[in-house]
């Protein structure tokens, strides 16, 4: 039971501190006249004024509040390494019988898993969350067992008592660590890419040792084997074996008595692209969609294209200057002998036996693409024609033969069941519908574009078709020669579809994948797999040609091994989604096909750093004088201190008593009721009033 003295004035307080003055002026006046009765009247103003001011007794029934204790308990990754779940069980078990013997006190406990993610150790996140379900004026302390490596600690948090860090782990610890300070996302194939490392100790380190062995694979590949210094930089050129994603994994062994090898290791995933593309394109004779190719190439920043269009064959003989029909001759020998290997696509657009490219500089096209090259073909009427470069060195590689026919009426490109499995064709009628543009009405099965007009018979195909046209007549056909990549395009009326001839078709695309094809981006392989990972889960492809996809084996960096049944997702696309259980390298395997991924980081945040340290929280504990002390040394003692003292010192840690109560009930008693002080008031001026009739 606690008592207050409150007012309840009748008036305004201004009004009340007129009065008062007033009064107190009269009063004065009386005093310095001396005037019989001063007192008296005195007496009677400040009854008067009492009474106005209404002076009230507040009864109130409190029941007092116990103080509450936060403790943290850091239970994240870093806090199972060495003999730190041991420290914690033992700290907790003490702090629990030291709390539960102080008198009026609750224990709050928070336990901190690892952050969403790869966030690491968010301990101000999970305080500021805490505090904010209790009463600030009941929060007598807060504790925290932890290695100190907060990774939030800039988090700004208004602590309401003091705060103390118990630390985990032992002076004697120390870890080594393998840093990739930096990495380019994008490296350019055949060209080294300067990537930077750094292997450092940390901790209570050997002192003895000044280097330490550092292994590289690519793409799960040999294993290059480099010593490298501790604690500096070093710089490491390194070459994309091939284009696309490249998973470079780099690791140092574990050293002896190291605290952890989980920071030994570093992944980084870097796309090979090709610098420049160069094509050369040579046009014979020119027709409607002779600019199509040029206009696809060069509408690419990223391709170097040569282009000559045979404009006057040699046999003609009309008397004009030859200065005045070209800007420059045709470097036949310079293109097709010299340079013929810097040139990584070489398409024949309608290109026929002029005299202008002699067998042997065909003969050496075909050995171009023995040797790794790339020809395309668009064929025309000339290519049925008796001066057809299939009647060339050249027909070797081409992967069909005309017969001479050429069929002149209309009809829609079809693609092939393998065409619908091929990265080249698949999808195409999809591509087409997206665009917003459609056919006239034809065949329910007919394709969703419109018609071409011409197509060139062709014979004993080899490779893959994926296009029909008129009948079950092969259109598109693609073959691999030796180590090189050929196509040939049985018609020349493919510009008719971006001229929208019957609704058109997605003939930029078609052509753009028919390049890309030839070009070996890695992206449109027929035999491929593949996977895409976001965090610690990846999806997984896998493109087949023929038949369907087996079983997918599975082996995790720790080397366990995980079978997956793949799922058809389209023509020859199967899927399958997996969780990896750790971060690091996953190697898979499907039949004879095989493909490597990173998940999340080789080195997650709670293992960049591992030293059990005071540091990071410093700043937070010290403006209210909170300390840090090590497990090791023993659990600390608590002790009640006051607001704004030292609560911290050897051996002992400070909680300050909030002395926090509930009011439950609240009464309230007037001290001078109106009647009491117009009673006194009138008894004091019928005083004075006698007082100075007496005199």
């Amino acid at each position: 039971m606690t008592q207050v003295l409150l007012f309840d004035p009748l008036l305004p307080w201004p009004v009340l501190w007129v009065l008062m003055a007033l009064a107190l002026v009269c009063t004065a006046l009386a005093l310095w006249r001396r005037l019989p009765g001063w007192g008296l009247r005195g007496l009677a103003a400040l009854s008067l004024l009492a009474a106005l001011m209404g002076p009230v007794a507040q009864h109130e029934n409190r029941a007092d509040l116990k103080d509450i204790v936060l403790v943290a308990v850091d239970n994240t990754a870093s806090q199972h390494l060495s003999d730190r779940q041991a420290q914690l069980a033992e700290a907790r078990a003490g702090l629990e019988r030291q709390l539960a013997a102080r008198p009026n006190t609750e224990t709050r406990w928070i336990d901190l898993p690892d952050g969403a993610g790869d966030s690491g150790t968010a301990l101000m996140q999970a305080l500021s969350r805490a505090l904010a379900d209790e009463p600030q004026g009941r929060v007598a302390g807060i504790i925290a067992l932890s290695d100190g490596q907060v990774h939030d600690a800039d988090q700004p948090v208004d602590l309401p008592a003091p705060m103390h860090l118990l630390l985990t782990g032992r002076q004697g610890d120390w870890d080594r660590r393998l840093v990739l300070r930096k990495a380019p996302a994008f490296a350019i194939i055949g060209e080294p890419v300067t990537l930077t490392l750094r292997i450092e100790d940390q901790g209570a380190a050997p002192p003895d040792q000044r280097q330490a062995p550092l292994e590289i694979s690519i793409n799960g590949g040999p294993v290059q084997r480099f010593v490298l210094p501790l604690g500096v930089d070093f710089d490491l050129p390194l070459t994309l074996p091939h284009g696309g994603r490249n998973v470079i994994r780099f690791a140092t062994p574990q050293a002896e008595n190291e605290l952890t090898d989980r920071n030994n290791a570093a992944l980084v995933q870097i796309n090979g692209v090709r610098d420049r593309l160069r094509v050369l394109l040579v046009s014979g004779e020119p027709h409607a969609g002779g600019r199509t190719w040029r206009n696809l190439l060069k509408s690419d920043s990223s391709v170097d294209l040569v282009h000559f269009t045979i404009l006057r064959p040699p046999e003609k003989q009309d008397g004009v200057p030859v200065d005045e029909l070209s800007l420059i001759a045709f470097p036949t020998r310079e293109l097709f002998l010299e340079k013929i290997e810097d040139f990584d696509l070489i398409i024949f657009d309608r290109y026929k036996r002029r005299g202008i490219l002699p067998a042997l500089y065909l003969d050496n096209v075909a050995n171009y693409v023995e040797q790794g090259g790339a020809v395309l073909v668009a064929a025309g009427p000339d290519f049925a024609s008796a001066d057809s470069i299939y009647r060339s060195p050249l027909s070797r590689v081409l992967p069909a033969a005309p017969t001479a026919r050429v069929l002149e009426q209309p009809y829609r490109p079809r693609i092939t069941d393998l065409g619908h499995r091929h990265p080249v064709t698949a999808g195409l009628e999809q591509v087409h519908r997206a665009s917003g543009t459609s056919a006239e009405t034809g065949p329910d099965d007919a394709p969703p574009w419109g018609s071409w007009l011409r197509q060139i018979e062709l014979s004993s195909p080899q490779g893959h078709v994926l296009m029909q046209g008129l009948g079950t007549r092969p259109l598109l056909v693609l073959d691999r020669v030796a180590a090189g990549r050929v196509a040939l395009l049985a018609s020349d009326h493919a510009w008719l579809w971006s001229r929208g001839y019957q609704g058109g078709g997605p003939q930029l695309e078609l052509l753009r994948r028919l390049a890309h094809w030839m070009m070996k981006e890695p992206e449109l392989e027929e035999e491929m797999l593949w996977a895409e990972s976001t965090g610690q889960s990846m999806q997984i492809f896998r493109r087949r040609m023929q038949g369907a996809a087996g079983p997918l084996v599975i082996t995790a960096p720790d080397g366990q091994e995980t079978t997956l049944a793949m799922q058809q997702r389209a023509p020859g696309l199967w899927e399958a989604t997996h969780t990896g259980s750790m971060p690091g390298l996953y190697r898979l395997r499907e039949g004879e096909v095989s493909a490597v991924v990173g998940l999340g980081p080789a080195a997650p945040r709670e293992f960049q750093q591992t030293i059990a340290t005071e540091a990071v929280l410093a700043p937070v504990l010290a403006p209210l004088r909170g300390g840090s002390l090590r497990l090791e040394q023993g659990l600390p003692k608590l002790r009640d201190v006051k607001p704004g003292r030292p609560a911290a010192g050897r051996n002992w840690i400070g909680l300050t008593p909030r002395a926090a109560h509930e009011t439950l009930s609240v009464s309230q008693t007037a001290l001078l009721p109106a009647w009491l002080g117009l009673l006194l008031a009138a008894g004091f001026i019928l005083a004075g009033w006698l007082r100075e009739g007496r005199r």
